[in-house]
């Protein structure tokens, strides 16, 4: 059984989140005027999608808690699982995939628990991923996964359910990563312009594959247009303070890459503790 305190999550919204936005932001932009912390909250308590959190997907005790850091990520990074493009768009489907990438993650490679905070099917179920992670998100906090080789630290992951090297990602799916990335980019002040990248920008890796990867940006501007139409009044992160080592650095993508389940290139690397 789940340890209470390892699976405990936030289903409220924390007014830090907000505050964490503001405080980033100086000489930043805004959404529609001057911050407006009610009207911010608001914002971000609607822009909450549904999310499973462990508990409900029956998740493992991790190996050991999760380390939750205070200074919030500054990049949202898009993964997709490589795995076969089921057609079950099912909630038990999304809930067997969360627990079968955990076991790979904790028997496989090892690891403490699953490596991304965030999973999303291709029926469009949200996931609580890394154990603490939504109590991390509601503080505006930020707990480290294992995802992105040497970017685990200021980086966020989602998991997308399925192969888009050639195969272009559902409706579902991309209307959930339109919600979710949106729920984010409030919680943490962040213009989904820059902040949404795919895991091929930071390693060598096709991943999340060049059908999603084209996407990117209708889907920033769709988490635009989103976070706009929630009026929320909250101060973007000036990019410019985010430190030159968290940019892109845009790797050049393999012909071929590795065929394993729920390999997507490297997730952890000698940076990562």
């Amino acid at each position: 059984m789940s340890s209470p305190d390892a699976e405990r999550t936030d289903t409220g919204v924390a007014r830090r989140s907000v505050l964490h936005g503001a405080a980033l932001a100086a000489g930043g932009v805004l959404l529609g005027g001057a911050i407006d912390l009610a009207a911010a909250d608001g914002a971000l308590a609607a822009a909450r999608p549904r999310v499973y959190n462990r508990g409900e997907w029956n998740a493992r005790s991790p190996k050991r808690r999760a380390e939750v850091r205070s200074s919030p990520p500054d990049r949202i990074v898009l993964h997709h699982t490589a795995t076969a493009n089921s057609s079950d768009r099912s909630k038990s489907h999304a809930f067997r995939l969360s627990r079968s990438i955990q076991k790979y993650h904790m028997d496989t490679n090892g690891w403490s628990d699953i490596g991304q905070q965030l999973t999303i099917s291709r029926g469009g179920y949200i996931m609580e991923g890394r154990n603490r992670s939504l109590m991390a998100i509601g503080d505006g906090d930020h707990v480290v996964g294992a995802h992105t080789a040497n970017h685990n630290g200021h980086t966020i992951g989602i998991e997308s359910e399925g192969n888009y090297v050639s195969a272009k990602p559902p409706g579902d799916l991309m209307d959930a990563l339109v919600e979710t990335c949106a729920w984010l980019c409030l919680a943490y002040g962040l213009n989904p312009a820059s902040a949404i990248v795919g895991h091929r920008d930071y390693n060598v890796t096709a991943c999340p594959g060049d059908e999603l990867y084209a996407l990117l940006p209708r889907l920033r501007s769709d988490v635009g247009t989103r976070m706009r139409g929630l009026r929320a009044r909250i101060r973007l992160r000036d990019d410019s303070a985010v430190p030159e080592e968290h940019l892109p650095t845009y790797p050049q993508v393999p012909a071929q890459e590795r065929r394993a389940p729920f390999y997507h290139g490297p997730a952890v690397g000698p940076d990562d503790r």
